[in-house]
């Protein structure tokens, strides 16, 4: 069985004007994103800017965030890295938290070989009972699993169950579900591709839309699960102009913005990220206004 079906959010991680994590604001996020139907969270991925997260910080994020949550959607914890020390430590710390599920990048900056990902993968999976999700986004780690890798990994590491991909390939994604027989749940690493994903076999999305939008990204795969895709499309090409408005600069300093411009209240960035050009921003406003959500 999948970790989940759906939509999950990407959950950011907000601060204080000090830079401090702020919790009591985390909290509160994570009861709108129920509230408004999401159907899993993932907590410290690249839009939690898990990469400015001291390990301790990472960790007591992950055990916030399982907390707040207490069991109502599944809760996948970030823990890659171009370490697969770090990898191990930061996996099985979060497994004694209670997640449910992992979320695992490809090695950033080493540029693994297809071997040496196998392996890395296959050394995380064996330190933790967790299901695990690779997550393939070669854009930012300069790094490109190969179909053929996703598959033989998910294949031979039992707990090693899919696939977030950021590829925008979807020829490469159709090649990957080809050879996969059934045996990869794909998820969809891109807004914009939700219902392409979804027809070449994928079970959801990992979302940033979601964020701001957590009960229409959900209906966009409840919508195309219940067999009506033309709504489905619908629902998702609606939301193109604000999904290019929200990846006008890169994750997440649009979605922290288009937060704040909710009202939210999600603080700042931590460097090296920068606060939004005012052109961008003007944009972003304009798209959330159009969708409804502004």
């Amino acid at each position: 069985m999948a970790i989940f079906t759906g939509a999950a959010s990407a959950i950011i991680t907000p601060f204080k004007d000090n830079g401090e994590v702020n919790y009591e604001k985390f909290k509160e996020i994570l009861n709108d994103q129920i509230a408004g139907g999401i159907d899993a969270i993932v907590v410290c991925g690249t839009t939690g800017e898990a990469a400015t997260l001291s390990h301790e910080e990472h960790l007591d994020v992950i055990k916030a965030c399982v907390e707040y949550v207490d069991h109502r959607v599944p809760v996948i914890a970030g823990t890659g890295s171009n370490c697969t020390e770090t990898a191990i430590y930061l996996s099985t710390e979060a497994e004694k938290l209670g997640v449910d599920g992992l979320l695992v990048v490809t090695p950033y900056y080493n540029k693994a070989t297809q071997k040496g990902l196998y392996e890395h993968f296959k050394m995380v999976a064996d330190s933790v009972k967790l299901p695990i999700i690779l997550y393939n986004i070669p854009g930012r780690t300069g790094c490109q699993m190969l179909p053929e890798t996703v598959v033989k990994i998910c294949k031979e590491v039992p707990n090693i169950v899919g696939v977030k991909d950021a590829t925008g390939n979807l020829a490469q994604v159709a090649t990957m579900m080809a050879l996969a027989d059934g045996c990869v749940d794909l998820y969809s690493g891109e807004d914009a591709l939700i219902t392409p994903i979804l027809a070449l076999g994928g079970k959801g999305v990992i979302s940033v839309l979601s964020i701001v939008a957590p009960k229409q990204a959900h209906d966009i795969c409840q919508l195309y699960f219940d067999g009506k895709t033309e709504e489905a499309t619908k629902e998702q090409l609606r939301a193109v102009p604000l999904i290019n408005a929200l990846f006008s600069e890169v994750n997440p300093i649009p979605v922290k913005k288009a937060m704040n411009l909710m009202g939210k209240g999600v603080g700042p960035l931590r460097r090296p990220l920068t606060e939004m050009e005012p052109e961008h921003a003007d944009k972003l406003a304009a798209a959330m206004k159009e969708y409804g959500i502004l």
